[in-house]
């Protein structure tokens, strides 16, 4: 019984250790027959800088396309994600929120943006939350998306999608919208100091190439859209998504940029790579 017990104590610490990754932002992926390697990078959507790294530079000059969680070249993109921006039933802000809070919200908005939120008012909820992204920063607003697409249209490469813009738009049906406006209402009452507390945060541990903390940050969120709905934005989306990443790199070395909280974790794109057999590695600076 005590060996049995050593055992699956011994089990317990090496799926653990195996759940806390290495620090590093890119992988490489191998193994099942593919004869060149592809690459998984973490991206991390908003930031001041998005430099790449020069071993980021290397594995995007060793892969023949970019696969981003969108396939943001798209010409269909803005009108598919401008048609599931409205929630459903009719539901509209103003019935979501007392009028003080949406009077509030719409002052604040108003301040900040210079949009009125009647404006926004049968979109969902975090749509309006999205507008205020830029404020968090200090500084003009950039996206490491948009330098791979930038660096792989001047190399004439193919940009493709794990999901569409409607499938990602669909993902704020399954969170609650009242949840969605409570948590507008939450950050414009709080000028957005905990918004830009955690993005912060979250920023210097990418800077550390630290996944882990990443997804610290996430899980231990203040906006409960974040830390609540882990499936919906996370779990779901990475089963979704092993069976188009193996048939992309089957056909062609690919390079991948996701969300860096797509990556971590026993439900994270790594460790479900590696179970259906792949050799995934970190790739470290030289």
């Amino acid at each position: 019984m005590k060996k049995l017990l050593t055992i699956a104590l011994l089990l317990s610490h090496l799926a653990l250790q195996a759940q806390n990754l290495e620090k590093s932002l890119l992988w490489k992926i191998s193994g099942k027959g593919i004869e060149k390697s592809s690459y998984l990078f973490g991206t991390i959507h908003i930031t001041c800088d998005a430099k790449l790294s020069p071993k980021v530079m290397s594995a995007l000059n060793k892969t023949d396309q970019l696969c981003l969680e969108m396939d943001m070249d798209n010409p269909t993109m803005q009108s598919e994600m401008m048609s599931n921006m409205m929630m459903k039933d009719g539901k509209s802000m103003s019935d979501l929120a007392s009028k003080e809070d949406f009077e509030l919200v719409d002052v604040y908005l108003k301040e900040q943006l210079g949009y009125s939120l009647k404006m926004f008012n049968t979109f969902k909820p975090f749509f309006v939350s999205a507008l205020f992204y830029p404020k968090l920063l200090d500084c003009k607003m950039q996206s490491y998306e948009g330098e791979l697409m930038k660096i792989s249209q001047e190399q004439k490469k193919e940009i493709v999608g794990l999901e569409t813009a409607k499938e990602q738009m669909v993902l704020f049906d399954m969170i609650p919208y009242q949840e969605q406006m409570n948590e507008l209402i939450k950050s414009v009452k709080n000028k957005l100091v905990n918004d830009k507390k955690e993005l912060m945060a979250a920023l210097k541990l990418y800077e550390k190439e630290d996944l882990n903390g990443i997804m610290e940050v996430f899980e231990k969120s203040e906006n409960a859209m974040m830390s609540k709905y882990n499936d919906e934005l996370l779990v779901n989306r990475n089963n979704k998504w092993i069976p188009k990443i193996e048939k992309e790199i089957a056909l062609k070395p690919t390079f991948f940029g996701v969300g860096a909280a797509h990556l971590v974790g026993k439900n994270g794109v790594i460790m479900l790579l590696r179970k259906n057999g792949y050799t995934v590695e970190p790739v470290f600076n030289n």
